[in-house]
């Protein structure tokens, strides 16, 4: 881990109201994964972005954008996340997304198959068609226009615009926990229970 998690009494008048905001915003949105340690640090992506909060602010409204508007459904939504963090192998977005998709009731097989990198058989045409657009993505180059319109035939024309920025952002987010060498919370306070 480069960078330590920063206790709320050590934060900078800059950092304090991004702490509050992402604070809340885990209590609401990522409640089901350990993202505070019990001194009140952040944990996760959140803590680089507290330590750039110019950074962590505009990451954080992207995120908010895209969850308050959301079209995707939530099973759709969290394959494409985890399709992502087992491309990037990031480790804290792996087990923190699996948590969210077992809260979603996202089948145990299809998210094993999806975080060893694998496409599950199982998929219903939506879950198939976020994989396969998370997938072609995450190789590179322009996704395949066939790819693209079965998206935009599931999502129509604001979900696949949806999850393609999903996509990014997410890639955005492993980078950032790859970059930093962000770990699972047992591997920073000896406990990954509960928030």
């Amino acid at each position: 881990m480069r960078l330590a998690p920063i206790p709320p009494a050590e934060l900078s008048m800059e950092q304090k109201p991004l702490y509050h905001t992402l604070r809340a915003g885990i209590q609401k949105q990522f409640s089901s994964f350990k993202a505070v340690r019990e001194d009140g640090a952040l944990l996760g992506p959140f803590n680089p972005w507290l330590h750039e909060p110019h950074v962590g602010k505009a990451v954080w409204a992207l995120t908010e954008s895209l969850a308050s508007r959301s079209v995707l459904p939530d099973e759709a939504r969290q394959i494409a996340i985890l399709v992502t963090g087992a491309r990037f192998k990031a480790a804290f977005e792996i087990y923190a997304h699996v948590h969210v998709a077992r809260e979603k009731q996202l089948a145990a097989s299809k998210l094993a198959t999806i975080v060893a990198g694998q496409r599950p058989h199982d998929l219903d045409e939506a879950e198939a068609a976020a994989f396969d657009v998370t997938y072609a993505l995450g190789a590179g180059g322009v996704l395949p226009r066939a790819t693209y319109e079965r998206a935009h035939d599931a999502f129509g024309p604001h979900g696949v615009a949806e999850l393609i920025y999903l996509v990014g952002l997410y890639a955005m987010v492993c980078t950032t926990l790859n970059g930093f060498d962000v770990p699972v919370p047992e591997q920073q306070d000896g406990s990954a229970a509960g928030q």
